[in-house]
């Protein structure tokens, strides 16, 4: 019986985004066009994938009808339509997918098909947005659909130019049929061996039939309709692959990795995964979702919400197919699932397993994968002690050994005999750290740093505490004694004095006053406390209103530092003086700019530096 529904033909606005989009997408791409049919197509079959899923739950969704793509050529009318059997959509889906775009990626895109990509049209499956690719031929697109369990169909069209209209329509079965009305220039794909090219070329791999309508009525099969992840890897090409990593990752570069297991044993499954070789617009996207595609027997079940993988490997692309799990198993079950749990082990340890070969046997490749992924593996050092030690194997550094990577055990190798720790600073950028007056100490002697400036460097620090026995201290740390991993030197002066001095000039500006063997070329530091907050880690909380506000901070003093010595022989040889608790400030402040901390009394730091300067002028030949 026909499916229809009574709605008038309402004409409404794309939402601003699809606009700017549709502009861009009509007028700013000119190669490559042949791949909205395989963006198209691809939709197609997450419809039937989604129906497939919904049937084995909801029984009155089930049906004997072959799930199926089926492509019509009209050469007369200039048309290409693409069919499914699949989920459908009804009004609300129709205006909430097609006319409004509520994608975290939606801004990435526009900025990055605004840009100078020679192929600009390589962006467009992977920020979700195939559908607007049609618009590259068409002149007009009408959609018809009607949602598998409902009794009304609807029929959405629009010539890509602001707006849409929607209107009640007939369709005798669920499912959605997309119209498209090539212009004149484009006329190459209402030829169907062009189409049969761009198919058997694109999407071969799709496990659903797709069928060419022939002349007569007669249907033609144009892809294998076979399972990729179920060959053996031997008979699956290079092309294959690569061609299945753009259906399952909506992406158009190549895969850094391919990892393709089949596990047997406590747990039989099969994965078929990716590492892009590129970043995924979406990577850091607050939601931390992961992108892998769980089949149970070669059914789709979920990609939503699923944890198959840890959310420190959600640059992942694929599939997991396990035989063990279930049918009819439930999203909720799912995530109590024991054997999912297993899986999931078994794969995050094969995919760690396989970036440490790669690390070990081609070092300058795996770079290219850390330089766009090495911040979100980290995150794994932040969630639980089992993978700890196997993800900061594989984990890389920059330091003030040379300009490369290193990693943890290149660090222990070069360590002094008498070291005991490894050092590391965190910060916003490495060269700029590289500079900074406390590593310029820590060089001096000899004495290797680690330069983190990813911003989970924050958090990892704060739970792991060690690396094979060696502990890991940040150089902002009090109580740091370098004299046991290089040349001590004596002190010229005793500083006792002074440095009681210091604390009763600042008082509660600081938590403490002491001397330091870790600085160089500065004559002071701040740092917290050893079994404190470090310094930078405070200030995230404080902003974020996790904790009540900043600690008094340690100042350390260099005690042979000639800005040190002088000061404290001058408080031996006059006593106190307004100049020498000025001076003692100013030791203060410029200790916390270094530290990239604001400075408490601006107007009495520039005061304090007009009147030393007013003094060191005042003096014959300009010099104090």
């Amino acid at each position: 019986m026909p499916k229809t529904a009574t709605l008038k033909k309402q004409t409404l606005k794309f939402d601003a985004e699809v606009g700017k989009i549709l502009r861009l997408v009509t007028h700013s791409l000119y190669t490559n066009k042949e791949i909205f049919l395989r963006e198209l197509i691809s939709n197609a079959s997450d419809a039937l994938d989604k129906l497939r899923y919904a049937a084995l739950t909801d029984a009155s969704l089930k049906n004997d009808a072959e799930l199926k793509i089926t492509i019509s050529l009209d050469e007369k009318a200039k048309t290409l339509t693409i069919s499914d059997n699949g989920i459908g959509m009804n009004r609300e889906e129709l205006i909430e997918n097609l006319g409004t775009i509520a994608h975290s990626g939606t801004g990435e895109f526009l900025e990055a098909l605004s840009g100078k990509e020679k192929d600009k049209t390589q962006l467009i499956g992977q920020f979700g947005v195939g559908f607007y690719s049609a618009f590259m031929v068409a002149d007009k697109v009408t959609v018809i659909s009607c949602k598998a369990g409902e009794d009304k169909a609807f029929q959405w069209e629009s010539t890509g130019e602001g707006e849409y209209s929607i209107a009640a329509t007939e369709k005798p079965e669920h499912g959605t049929s997309i119209t498209i009305h090539i212009r004149d220039s484009e006329k190459e794909f209402v030829d169907k061996h062009r189409i049969q090219h761009i198919v058997r070329t694109y999407s071969d791999h799709i496990v659903f039939p797709i069928e060419l309508v022939e002349k007569g009525g007669e249907t033609k099969v144009l892809n294998s309709a076979q399972a990729l992840w179920l060959k053996p890897k031997s008979e699956i090409t290079e092309n294959q692959y690569e061609d299945f990593y753009h259906h399952v990752a909506h992406a158009a570069d190549k895969p850094w990795m391919i990892l393709h297991n089949k596990a047997e044993g406590t747990v039989s499954y099969i994965n078929l995964l990716f590492i892009p070789g590129a970043k995924p617009f979406d990577l850091f996207h607050p939601d931390r979702q992961t992108r892998v595609k769980l089949y149970v027997k070669r059914v789709f079940i979920t990609e939503e919400n699923l944890k198959i993988i840890p959310a420190y490997l959600r640059f992942l692309r694929g599939i997991v197919d396990s035989e063990d799990l279930p049918l009819n198993i439930s999203r909720e079950t799912l995530q109590d699932s024991v054997i999912l749990q297993k899986i999931k082990k078994s794969v995050t340890a094969k995919v760690i397993s396989e970036l440490k070969k790669k690390a070990e046997k081609q070092p300058e490749e795996y770079i290219k994968f850390w330089e766009n992924f090495g911040a979100v593996l980290k995150e794994g050092l932040c969630e639980g002690m089992e993978d700890q030690g196997a993800i900061m194997e594989i984990c890389r550094f920059r330091s003030t050994h040379d300009e490369k990577y290193t990693s943890m055990e290149e660090y222990i190798s070069r360590m002094g005999p008498n070291q005991e720790e490894i050092f590391y600073l965190i910060g916003e950028d490495p060269a700029a750290m590289a500079k900074n007056p406390l590593v310029s100490g820590f060089k001096e002697k000899g004495v290797e740093v680690l330069l983190l400036s990813d911003n989970v460097d924050d958090f990892w620090t704060t739970v792991v505490f060690e690396y094979k026995g060696k502990p890991l201290k940040s150089i902002t740390r009090s109580g740091i004694e370098l004299e046991k991993t290089g040349e001590k030197k004596e002190t010229e002066k005793d500083v006792t004095a002074f440095i009681a001095y210091c604390k009763t000039v600042l008082g509660d500006k600081v938590a403490d006053v002491k001397t330091t063997g870790k600085l160089a070329d500065s004559p002071a530091c701040i740092s917290s406390a050893e079994k404190g907050i470090d310094i930078r880690f405070e200030k995230f909380l404080a902003d974020q209103g996790q904790i009540p506000g900043r600690q008094a901070k340690i100042l350390e003093l260099n005690p042979e530092h000639a800005v040190i010595k002088k000061l404290a022989a001058k408080l031996l040889e006059n006593g106190a003086s307004e100049s020498l608790s000025d001076s003692v400030f100013l030791l203060l402040d410029q200790a916390l700019i270094i530290q990239g901390e604001p400075v408490p009394d601006p107007a009495g730091f520039a005061k304090r530096m007009n009147g030393l300067m007013a003094f060191c002028h005042s003096r014959v030949g300009g010099n104090p």
